[in-house]
C-alpha cells in the first residue's frame, strides 16, 4: 500500500496541471450525466412529484410491458433504426470521402477556404437550420419547385411521409459533413510522407496510394469512429426531428426519442417516458459492447 501511495503522489506531482485541467470536465459529467441516473428509479414506479422517489408506488416492469405491447412500439423501433442506419450508410462514408478529397488539394489557401465553408453549417443554430429546411421544402420552396419540375409532387415535401427521412438525412449531411471530417483530416496529416514516396517509386498512382497507403493509415480512426457511431444507433437527432415533423409525418418521422419527449414533457407521464428512455439506453449499450467486441476480434482495434 505504501508503494502504491508513493506512486500516486509522484504521479500527482508530475502531472498536477493535467489533473487540474481535467477537473471541470469530471465535475460536468458527474453533475449532468451521473447524478441524473438516480431518476432511473421512476421507470419502476408510478412516479408522482408530490410523493418523490421514495413515496411513489412501485410497479416493477409494468411500464416496460405497456410500451412493448403498445401500438407505437413497432413503428418507433422501425423508424429509429431506419433513420440511424440510413444516416450511417450515407453520412459516415461521405465525411471520409470529403477528407480524402481535401487531402488531394495542393493549394493550401483553397483547401482552408473549402474547410471553413464546410464547417459553417455545423455552427448555425438548429432552429435556423430547420427554418431553412422548412422554407426550401414547403409548397413553393426552392427544393419543392425543383422536385415539381422533375415530375415530383406539387405540394410541399416536408409534409409528405415518404420524403421526410430523406430530407432529414440530407440536412444532416449538409450540416455535419465538414465538421465530421476534421478527425479524418487530422489522421491524414499524421501519415508518414515517406510511405507515399515509396509508393510512387514502386509506380503507384494516386488511386493506388489512396488504397494502399492512405486508407490503411487512417483505418484505426475509421473503426473507432464507426464503433462510436454504431453505439448511438438508437439515438437519432431528435431535436431536429421535433422541429421538422408534424402529426402528418409521424408514420416515418416519429422515433423513440421524440416519443419520450411527448410522453414525458407534454403528457407528464414521467415514469412511462423514463422506462422507454431506459430501454433505448440499454439497447445502445448492448450494441456498443457487441460492436466493440467484434472490432477487437477481427481488427484488433477497439475502445477497450
Amino acid at each position: 500500500m505504501k508503494a502504491v501511495r508513493t506512486r500516486l503522489q509522484k504521479e500527482w506531482l508530475e502531472n498536477k496541471a493535467v489533473y487540474v485541467m481535467i477537473l471541470p470536465v469530471l465535475i460536468y459529467y458527474f453533475i449532468f450525466h451521473y447524478m441524473p441516473m438516480g431518476g432511473i428509479l421512476m421507470a419502476f414506479q408510478d412516479y408522482s412529484p408530490n410523493l418523490g422517489y421514495f413515496g411513489s408506488k412501485w410497479v416493477g416492469l409494468e411500464h416496460f410491458k405497456s410500451f412493448f405491447t403498445s401500438y407505437y412500439f413497432q413503428r418507433l423501433l422501425v423508424n429509429t433504426l431506419m433513420i440511424s442506419v440510413k444516416d450511417i450508410i450515407i453520412s459516415f462514408p461521405m465525411s471520409i470521402i470529403f477528407a480524402l478529397l481535401l487531402n488531394e488539394v495542393r493549394s493550401k489557401a483553397f483547401r482552408k477556404g473549402v474547410q471553413t465553408v464546410s464547417y459553417l453549417p455545423y455552427f448555425i443554430s438548429m432552429v435556423v437550420v430547420c427554418g431553412l429546411v422548412r422554407d426550401f421544402t414547403e409548397a413553393g420552396g426552392f427544393i419543392s419547385n425543383m422536385f415539381a419540375a422533375m415530375g415530383g409532387p406539387q405540394d410541399g415535401l416536408l409534409g409528405n411521409p415518404g420524403y421526410f427521412q430523406g430530407i432529414l438525412i440530407g440536412s444532416n449531411v449538409w450540416q455535419s459533413l465538414g465538421y465530421n471530417s476534421i478527425i479524418y483530416i487530422s489522421a491524414l496529416s499524421a501519415i508518414d510522407q515517406e510511405l507515399y514516396e515509396a509508393a510512387r517509386i514502386d509506380g503507384a498512382g494516386r488511386w493506388k496510394q489512396t488504397l494502399y497507403v492512405t486508407l490503411p493509415g487512417i483505418a484505426s480512426t475509421i473503426i473507432i469512429m464507426l464503433i462510436l457511431r454504431v453505439g448511438n444507433l438508437m439515438t437519432v437527432n431528435y431535436q431536429k426531428i421535433i422541429l421538422l415533423y408534424s402529426p402528418a409525418t409521424y408514420e416515418t418521422g416519429d422515433v423513440i426519442s421524440t416519443f419520450v419527449y411527448r410522453k414525458g414533457l407534454l403528457d407528464s407521464s414521467y415514469s412511462y417516458a423514463t422506462a422507454v428512455g431506459l430501454f433505448n439506453s440499454v439497447i445502445n449499450l448492448v450494441i456498443l459492447c457487441v460492436t466493440n467486441w467484434l472490432s477487437r476480434k477481427y481488427s484488433e482495434t477497439s475502445l477497450w
